[in-house]
């Protein structure tokens, strides 16, 4: 009998779902603008305020996971839980859950990745530091190379460990964050 993805040890997850960077694909734009629609949909009675892509799928001409991490952010008077378990109800497995932040997939399956997959991560407007880099990276193309290279480097080294690879790519995100933030004053600010 099959193991339930949450009956796995973090091992086994990251055996099942390795780290695999692909050639930049059309069908990022498409699948999140249809992701964007049907959480447009379901969230329809929610407090929703923005929902973009974000991550490397967003960047335009690099390599990246063949996963379309998005965005959703919504007001601050908002009820988290409440939206969570929106997501829950609609085919969302819930990752993290937090007072202001929680996080979601879809397309994890016991045999391993869908066809399309997601990252969601829901969060109170102005929350949104991913915005700040995706920017960045679209508008200094070769930060986004560079940015390519260590991933790529990253990946060989940590296929089937996140946390690692995740956490090796820290320093250059909060940099180039840091940076588009003093470039581009104001540009998210949260509505409310």
């Amino acid at each position: 009998m099959e193991k339930e993805l949450s009956e796995m040890s973090l091992e086994e997850l990251w055996e099942l779902f390795p780290i695999v960077l692909v050639a930049p694909d059309d069908r990022w734009t498409l699948n999140y603008r249809g992701m964007e629609a049907f959480l447009k949909e379901i969230l329809s009675g929610c407090a929703v305020e923005r929902i973009s892509h974000i991550g490397s799928t967003a960047v335009y001409g690099i390599w990246a996971k063949n996963i379309v991490d998005m965005l959703i952010e919504v007001s601050k008077d908002a009820d988290m839980q409440k939206i969570a378990e929106v997501m829950k109800n609609n085919g969302f497995i819930q990752m993290s859950a937090g007072s202001s932040r929680c996080s979601f997939n879809r397309g994890y399956t016991k045999k391993g990745f869908a066809e399309n997959v997601y990252h969601v991560h829901l969060r109170y407007a102005g929350d949104n530091d991913e915005l700040y880099f995706r920017d960045y990276l679209n508008e200094h193309p070769q930060v986004a190379k560079d940015y390519e290279t260590m991933k790529m480097k990253l990946w060989k080294q940590y296929g089937h460990n996140r946390d690692a690879y995740t956490d090796a790519k820290t320093a250059f995100i909060k940099k180039w964050t840091s940076e588009a933030k003093r470039e581009y004053p104001g540009r998210y600010y949260a509505s409310n």
